[in-house]
Order: structure tokens, then sequence, then C-alpha cells
């Protein structure tokens, strides 16, 4: 497993991150662990309502981001659009392709719509989703089986944002 994550600017004030790695599993298994409730626990977040184009979902990521996300896209198993806090001045985009690579699956998502100023936070966060996503699919169970909310997230990925984040610091946004 490499994870890579990439930083680019989108015009002058906003930007994108971009995460790619590729899983030792079956598209349909890493579709599932992308887009089913439980399985997202496991590694991103929780997840409450429909899941179904149109509706909106409210979520809290492991990181403690919490808010809602309208599901835009989902052309199963292969691409997913979503919409965070439609409607408001924070609104963003989270987009996820996955693509079959023999008997593995390369996962690539980009969060877009963020501040600038914020894309090494964004860019080492994602990272270390990803990384979660490895552990849970290795072990088949959660990442954080300590749990997180809104106002604490877990641990184990708070303490490898922060080993993360200053090398992103140190990067160059394209």
């Amino acid at each position: 497993m490499t994870t890579t994550a990439t930083m680019r600017a989108l015009d002058e004030t906003i930007g994108a991150v971009r995460v790619d790695d590729v899983y030792d599993t079956d598209i349909e298994d890493l579709w599932s662990a992308c887009t089913t409730p439980e399985r997202l626990a496991r590694w991103l977040a929780h997840v409450e309502g429909v899941l179904r184009v149109g509706e909106t979902v409210q979520m809290v990521f492991t990181s403690t981001w919490t808010g809602p996300a309208r599901i835009e896209v989902c052309d199963a198993p292969h691409h997913l659009l979503l919409t965070t806090e439609p409607g408001t001045d924070d609104e963003g985009q989270i987009e996820a392709w996955l693509s079959g690579e023999g008997a593995r699956t390369r996962l690539v998502v980009e969060e877009r719509g963020l501040p600038i100023p914020a894309l090494p936070f964004h860019a080492s966060g994602w990272r270390v989703h990803l990384e979660d996503l490895a552990r849970s699919l290795e072990i088949d169970g959660p990442a954080h089986p300590e749990g997180w909310s809104s106002e604490a997230g877990a641990p184990r990925w708070k303490t490898r944002w922060d080993e993360l984040t200053p090398v992103y610091q140190d990067l160059e946004i394209g």
C-alpha cells in the first residue's frame, strides 16, 4: 500500500485534494466498503439516512467533521459523487472512482471546494482515511474500535494526522 495525496489550486482561493491507493480486494468488496454504512463506520464515518441518489445523509467522520452530504452520483461499482454541506457557503464535493487492476482495486478520492490554506490538513486527513481503509480491509473489522464522535475524533486517526500534516504543509500546491 502506497497512498499518495496531491493538492492543487482550482482558482486563487479554492483548491482540491486527491488521494489514491490500490487495495488487495476486488472492486465489489471495495465498493461495499465505500458505500455500506456498516463498513464505512469501520474506517471513515458514521452515516445516517437513505443512501440513494438525490438523498442527503448525515455524516460524522473519524476526524470529527460532521455535516450533511447529498448523493449526486452512485454508479456502482465505479463512481460516487457527494456534495457536502449543500446550499451553504462551505459547499464542496467528494468524488470517488474505483477501477479493477487484476485481483486488486484502485481507489481515487478527490475533495474539491476547499480553502487553499486548508489543503495540507485535508491532504493528510484523506491519506489517513485511506490508510484506515487498508487496515479495516486487512483485519475485516473496525480500524478504530475505540470509536469516535463529532466532539472527539478517533485517537489513532488524530495521531497519524498530526504526523503527516507537517509533511503536507511543506509541499507545494500545484
